[in-house]
């Protein structure tokens, strides 16, 4: 059994797209004082798809967001000589070589989501060719479904913001998460004007569901430290991302506060990576994305280090090969789940592009037994709204 041929296509988006409120989202850029659309810069609107074919028949499927072009790149001129003629039945052995032979400019960023998006590719080969769904092959299911939180509540007009929430309370979700919408340059005005979010949600929702606020790297140490006793009294499961993530000290003063739980990782990779914040002590949540982190091969490994160490587990994104590995995790306890929506920071392309994905009833969701590999296939019709690169 070997692999013949990797095929990596990139797709963006040509059709409608829902233009953000100001103050939709604070981000890294925001200390900088551009103005106009700080978020730009933040948004998937291309998506990369990557298809690995064998001598037997099979296709495994795989994806990833970042910086799309670059990572296909990586793919058609350094992944796929290293991977034609090889057995997908050694994903050890693959990723070591991926990852090695990558190692001078591959080991973050752009180079690990393409490794990423390969990896996903041949967990989902070997699902099919064992008529196995992925998580079975990573341990088996470890809950009878997975609760799922509402994630989306950008910063918006508080009567907009409440309609929101109140929509996800009806559905059933016993957590939801919010974005914060002001940073350091708007002063303290601008640190009311976010809690003014969390209360308002709060008054929505009240405290028997949970509430988790992301600051998208937009802060920087001093202002989220301003921040944390303001947000305190609003009970919060977590602060997502309150500095840039090569701040693994500001990170770790957060957490020792010990005010509000710190969640952090979806911007960081590799079990190398995450070997650094566990020993910093700088978060309560770990937050890889399996499609950024280095693949079902990696994310696997950091799963179970986070567990040595007591530290949960819930991944960046919905998305299958997270939901897999939630599944086999008794250390993750819940899934991020992006209701599908118009397009609008492009999270919401997975909706777009493939078919498959679950939705969640009463706020849970389940995974088939009886459907092989990941459980996706990619909606080839409904690229026709795309532009896509071969």
């Amino acid at each position: 059994m070997k692999i013949t041929e990797i095929r990596a296509r990139v797709v963006e988006w040509r059709g409608k797209t829902v233009p953000p409120h100001p103050h939709f989202c604070t981000n890294p850029v925001d200390l900088l004082d551009l103005g106009g659309d700080a978020m730009a810069g933040f948004r998937f609107h291309g998506w990369l798809i990557v298809e690995i074919f064998t001598d037997n028949g099979h296709v495994g499927v795989g994806n990833a967001a970042l910086a799309p072009r670059v990572a296909k790149q990586i793919i058609d001129v350094y992944l796929t000589p290293l991977l034609i003629g090889k057995d997908p039945f050694d994903t050890e052995f693959l990723w070591q070589l991926m990852y090695r032979k990558t190692m001078a400019f591959g080991r973050k960023g752009s180079g690990m989501v393409a490794i990423s998006a390969v990896d996903i590719a041949i967990w989902d080969l070997l699902g099919k060719m064992t008529k196995q769904p992925v998580f079975r092959l990573l341990g088996g299911r470890t809950k009878n479904r997975i609760p799922v939180y509402a994630s989306r509540l950008y910063s918006q007009p508080l009567d907009q913001l409440a309609e929101e929430a109140k929509s996800y309370k009806q559905q059933g979700y016993s957590a939801m998460k919010m974005r914060f919408g002001w940073g350091p340059l708007d002063g303290a005005a601008g640190m009311q004007k976010n809690i003014e979010l969390v209360r308002v949600l709060r008054e929505v929702i009240g405290y028997d569901i949970d509430l988790m606020a992301d600051a998208y790297m937009g802060w920087n140490l001093d202002y989220a430290r301003r921040m944390i006793p303001l947000l305190e009294p609003y009970g919060l499961r977590w602060l997502e991302e309150a500095v840039i993530p090569d701040d693994i000290g500001g990170l770790a003063e957060l957490k020792a506060m010990g005010r509000i739980p710190i969640a952090s990782g979806e911007h960081e990779f590799t079990l190398y990576g995450f070997r650094e914040l566990l020993d910093a002590k700088a978060v309560d949540y770990i937050q890889f994305d399996t499609n950024r982190v280095g693949g079902i091969s990696q994310a696997r490994k950091i799963a179970a280090l986070a567990e040595a160490h007591s530290i949960p587990v819930v991944p960046h994104a919905g998305q299958m090969h997270n939901y897999h590995l939630v599944m086999a995790s008794l250390n993750s306890p819940m899934a991020e789940f992006f209701p599908p929506v118009d397009v609008e920071v492009g999270n919401e392309l997975f909706w777009y592009i493939f078919e498959g994905e679950p939705k969640p009833t009463n706020g849970y969701l389940d995974l088939s037994e009886n459907v092989a590999g990941l459980g996706l296939t990619i909606d080839e019709s409904a690229l026709k709204d795309f532009a896509v690169i071969e």
